[in-house]
């Protein structure tokens, strides 16, 4: 599927997410690296998922799992609202990639 298929199948289902939860409100972002997770700060947790894709990548071994991780982590760690749209977009990115991958796989089988 192309990425414009994706985009509107994301636009549904945004849709269906303000129709069960209301519009989005003035919500925190809840990130920075004051956050935590498992006992790990958002920065040491990004840092720790960047080695870990580095160390795929150099083994060809990644995975979009990875990597999207990676990409998460790293919008954690920011707590400049610019900055957090910044890797929220590269995060949706990576998501999109990996619904053309699955997609790709899908069609393969079907072939």
């Amino acid at each position: 599927m192309s990425v414009g298929g994706i985009l509107t199948e994301i636009g549904r289902e945004r849709g269906a997410q303000d129709a069960k939860w209301g519009a989005p409100k003035n919500v925190p972002n809840g990130t920075g690296l004051d956050g935590s997770l498992l006992g790990y700060s958002f920065g040491e947790l990004r840092d720790m998922l960047q080695s870990t894709v580095d160390r795929l990548a150099e083994r060809r071994e990644s995975t979009m799992a990875a990597v999207l991780l990676e990409e998460v982590f790293e919008v954690l760690a920011e707590d400049d609202d610019e900055r957090v749209r910044e890797e929220l977009i590269q995060v949706a990115a990576v998501a999109a990639k990996w619904v053309q991958i699955i997609d790709e796989r899908k069609q393969a089988g079907a072939a």
